[in-house]
C-alpha cells in the first residue's frame, strides 16, 4: 500500500453548468482517502502548455481511446480565450490516502467511453459521443485526474508551482457589465458537521447555493485556528450578552422557585441575570469557538491559539449580482426549525450552532470575515501549497 497524493479538478464546462456541487457529493460519498486541500485556479498558457507535456509520461497502459480526445480538451477548453467562451476556472481538490491515483482514476472518475451509464463521475457528468469509425465526435471529461503516480507527481509540481500566480483569489475570472450591475463577493463557510463522516453534505449544500446563479471564485478547505475563530466570532460575545440574558433569568426562574420554601421575587431574578450575562456570554462564545476549530479556548495558551485546529471546514466566494442577499437566501434563517424550505439550514442545519454554514450578512462583514480566513487577495504561500510540496519532497 502505497501512501499518495493525488488530485481531482473539475472543469470550466462542470463549474459553469453548477455541477460543481453534485459532483463534489459524488466523490466525498465514496472515495476511501483523505480531502486534504480545496483551490481555484485560473490557468495560465504557460501552466496548460507544461500541463499538457506531462500527460507524455503516462504509461501506454493507462490510456484508453479517450487519451488524445483529453489532451485537445485540456488544450482548448482550458484556456482564457476557448472554443466555449466561458471563464476558465477550474477547482481542484487534492486528496491523500493509499493507493488513492488509481483509485480516484478507475473507481471514481471512470474513463470516457459512448456507453451511457452514471457508474462514475464521467458517466453521470461527462458526455462522450463518437462517431461509426471511433472518431471522438464530442467530449465533456467533467474532471481531470493523473492517470499514473509519475505523472500525477509531475503534475501536482505544476500545480504547485502556478496555484499562486494562476490561483487563489480569482475574482477578476468572470466578468460583469459595467453598468446596471450590483456586483458583491460574499464568503460562506461550510461548518465542520459537514465534514466528520464521508458523506454527500458538503456538495450538496454546494448544489444548494448553485441555485443563486453566482460564481465560486475562491475555496479553501481550512482547519481555523483558535486566533482567528476568536476574531470571526468576536462580534457574537456582545450580542449574546444582550440577547441571553433573558434566557438566563428563565433557567434561574425554572431551577430556583421551588428550591426554597418562599417565593423569590422577581428582581432577584433579574439581579442573578445581570450578574451571571458575561459568564453565560463568554461560554456561548467558547462553544462556537470549540465547535468551529475543535479546541476549547479557555482551555488553549495564548502562545498556541495560531495552531491549526483539529476540524475542518470549508470556505467558499460566491461572486456575481447581489451575491450576499442571495446567498442569504438560499442559506435560511439562523435557527434551522425557522429556515425556509429547501434552504441549506432548513436541509441540513441541527441547531442554532450547528446549522450547516455560515454566510456574511454585508459587504462589510464579507471583507472583514475574509481577511480573518485568508480570502481576502491571493495568498503568497497557501497551505494548498505547501502541502503539495511537503509531499513531494518527503
Amino acid at each position: 500500500m502505497a501512501d499518495q497524493l493525488a488530485y481531482l479538478m473539475i472543469t470550466p464546462y462542470s463549474l459553469a453548468k453548477s455541477r460543481t456541487g453534485a459532483i463534489i457529493a459524488r466523490v466525498l460519498s465514496v472515495v476511501q482517502a483523505e480531502l486534504v486541500g480545496i483551490h481555484m485556479m485560473k490557468p495560465s498558457d504557460q501552466f496548460l502548455d507544461q500541463f499538457l507535456e506531462s500527460f507524455s509520461n503516462t504509461p501506454e497502459e493507462y490510456r484508453s481511446n479517450s487519451h488524445q480526445a483529453l489532451l485537445s480538451y485540456i488544450d482548448e477548453n482550458l484556456r482564457s480565450r476557448n472554443s466555449m467562451g466561458i471563464s476558465n476556472r477550474v477547482m481542484v481538490l487534492l486528496f491523500r490516502g493509499d493507493d488513492v491515483i488509481e483509485h480516484l482514476r478507475h473507481d471514481i472518475v471512470g474513463t470516457a467511453k459512448a456507453d451511457v451509464a452514471g457508474d462514475t463521475v464521467r458517466g453521470s457528468f461527462g458526455d462522450f459521443l463518437a462517431y461509426p469509425d471511433g472518431r471522438v465526435r464530442y467530449f465533456e471529461p467533467a474532471v481531470i485526474c493523473g492517470l499514473s503516480e509519475e505523472s500525477t507527481r509531475e503534475q501536482l509540481g505544476l500545480i504547485s508551482k502556478y496555484c499562486v500566480s494562476d490561483g487563489g483569489v480569482i475574482e477578476n475570472a468572470v466578468s460583469f457589465p459595467d453598468s446596471g450591475t450590483n456586483v458583491e463577493t460574499s464568503l460562506v463557510i461550510l461548518k465542520p458537521d459537514n465534514f466528520y463522516t464521508r458523506s454527500r453534505r458538503a456538495g450538496n449544500i454546494i448544489d444548494i447555493f448553485s441555485k443563486t446563479g453566482l460564481f465560486i471564485v475562491g475555496a479553501k478547505l481550512q482547519r481555523m485556528t483558535v486566533s482567528q475563530g476568536e476574531q470571526f466570532y468576536g462580534p457574537l460575545k456582545d450580542i449574546f450578552r444582550r440577547k441571553l440574558v433573558g434566557k438566563v433569568v428563565d433557567v434561574a426562574r425554572e431551577r430556583l422557585q421551588d428550591a426554597f420554601d418562599f417565593e423569590i421575587p422577581e428582581d432577584a431574578y433579574i439581579k442573578i441575570g445581570d450578574m451571571l450575562r458575561d459568564i453565560n456570554a463568554e461560554t456561548e462564545f467558547a462553544k462556537i469557538v470549540e465547535y468551529m476549530t475543535g479546541i476549547d479556548p479557555r482551555k488553549m495558551p495564548d502562545d498556541q491559539k495560531d495552531l491549526p485546529g483539529t476540524v475542518q471546514s470549508l470556505a467558499l466566494l460566491y461572486r456575481g449580482e447581489d451575491a450576499i442577499e442571495k446567498i442569504r437566501r438560499w442559506l435560511g434563517a439562523t435557527d434551522p426549525s425557522k429556515a425556509d424550505f429547501g434552504t441549506v439550514r432548513s436541509d441540513f442545519g441541527r441547531d442554532l450552532m450547528r446549522n450547516a454554514a455560515h454566510a456574511s450578512d454585508s459587504v462589510e462583514s464579507a471583507e472583514r470575515e475574509r481577511k480573518i480566513v485568508g480570502l481576502w487577495q491571493s495568498e503568497t504561500e497557501p497551505d494548498f501549497k505547501k502541502l503539495i510540496d511537503q509531499f513531494l519532497q518527503a
